[in-house]
């Protein structure tokens, strides 16, 4: 089934492709204001999860890494604050390749997911590890502008287990300059 909007017709599956579409480039000031704010829900989470119970907040942090995942700042509260409301006080966009932002954030949500169910099912120590681990890996991005998962990324590329075809950029100075 196709529908028209405007000048040529839109089919379902594209409609639903733009729906889960991830932006490339990234803003990295973005990328690591998200990194930032993550950082903070992270240590409060940390913080009232050893003192008051509060590991149910880890579900958010996860939830939040999923909307990322899903259709980058688009569907995340955390992102588009990082978007519209932080990164734009840093000055003019600095644009970097998206598909490693989105391997780190699925990293993320992976880990924060696992965080999650571990504290759900009475294994609140590794899960404050797992917390742990994503504090670390978030405030090097926020904090170093060092992407943990965009390193990953790097690495499974230069091995092949990620094909080049998955971000040109990332394999070609001159796009990476332009």
């Amino acid at each position: 089934m196709t529908t028209s909007t405007g000048s040529a017709p839109v089919t379902r599956t594209s409609a639903l492709r733009r729906a889960f579409e991830f932006p490339n480039p990234v803003n990295e000031y973005a990328a690591r204001s998200t990194a930032g704010v993550v950082v903070v829900l992270s240590l409060v989470t940390l913080v009232l999860g050893l003192t008051a119970g509060g590991g149910w907040l880890l579900w958010f942090i996860a939830l939040g890494f999923w909307l990322r995942v899903a259709g980058g700042p688009r569907y995340s509260p955390v992102g588009r604050l990082a978007v519209h409301v932080i990164a734009p006080r840093f000055g003019r966009a600095r644009l970097v390749a998206g598909p490693p932002k989105r391997f780190a954030q699925a990293i993320g949500a992976v880990l924060s997911t696992a965080a999650a169910i571990l504290w759900a099912v009475g294994l609140a120590p590794v899960a404050w590890v797992l917390l742990g681990l994503l504090i670390v890996a978030a405030s090097l991005e926020a904090f170093a502008g060092f992407c943990l998962g965009c390193w990953i990324f790097g690495k499974l590329q230069l091995i092949g287990i990620i094909p080049e075809s998955v971000c040109e950029a990332c394999n070609n100075i001159a796009l990476r300059r332009s």
